[in-house]
């Protein structure tokens, strides 16, 4: 990746919302990880990102079933109609959940789909609260009622759900099964929700102790950092990406000027 890349911190408390279209960003709860007492003990949760289409609030939430004979891709895509959940927090949580899906006008069953992340208990606690959503957990995509489909998704072959929304294979910290969910178009650029690929801005000195394959986590990590412009980590604030010219690559342009 040429150029020089920094992170800055988004400012706002949660409910953080990136107006976007076709499809808008709120971050309902943001997670976090800290040490607690002696030893090695930690307090964590995950954050929970909320995808919300444009065309959802124009429309009747009402659902008809897929068919029995539609694909993965048609599920998905289906799926993504409504409002998507990004990863639902550890079972703790189930309270400030409901309660920050309320605020933002959206029931347990208005979720038409739950991506989580990775299979960690912090980071899918909940899935319980939507048994009428489709779910795709790590590579495990399943219709209500627990019909599982192929799909293909692969690190270069993501799933796309809408115009501007993917699927991201970005395996490294839970193993080779984590994604990540990518939406372009908001006002801020491309909003990547990305689990514990990074666990927080600044987690350059702790992410490889948690990783179970950290040599495909640093490959995910720096196609995060190609593309995203906001990044919501698993256990802190979201951030931006800046992105600045190198100085060779400043100095090609003057020369060329």
């Amino acid at each position: 990746m040429s150029g020089l890349v920094r992170t800055e911190p988004l400012r706002g408390d949660p409910p953080l919302l990136v107006p976007g279209d076709p499809y808008s960003v709120v971050v309902l709860l943001q997670g976090y990880a800290e040490p607690e007492g002696v030893g090695e003990a930690v307090r964590a949760d995950g954050s929970v990102t909320l995808v919300l289409p444009r065309a959802w609030g124009l429309a009747s939430s009402h659902r008809e079933p897929s068919p029995e004979g539609h694909e993965a891709k048609t599920a998905l895509e289906e799926a993504a109609l409504g409002p998507i959940l990004v990863d639902t927090a550890g079972p703790w949580a189930r309270e400030a959940l409901l309660g920050a899906l309320a605020g933002q006008g959206v029931a347990p069953g208005d979720v038409t789909l739950v991506v989580g992340t990775h299979g960690h208990s912090d980071h899918i606690g909940n899935l319980g609260l939507f048994p009428g959503a489709a779910l795709l957990v790590s590579h495990d995509f399943c219709l209500p009622g627990g019909r599982y489909l192929p799909h293909g998704l692969a690190e270069e072959w993501p799933l796309r759900l809408g115009p501007g929304l993917e699927v991201w294979a970005t395996p490294g910290h839970g193993g080779q099964r984590d994604v990540s969910v990518v939406v372009a178009g908001t006002t801020l650029g491309t909003v990547m929700v990305v689990g514990d690929v990074f666990e927080r801005d600044g987690d350059e000195d702790s992410w490889q102790a948690l990783s179970e394959d950290p040599v495909a986590q640093k490959r995910s990590r720096k196609r995060v950092l190609g593309t995203a412009d906001v990044i919501v980590p698993g256990h802190g604030a979201p951030f931006r990406v800046i992105r600045e010219a190198s100085p060779s690559e400043t100095e090609g342009q003057r020369t060329a000027g």
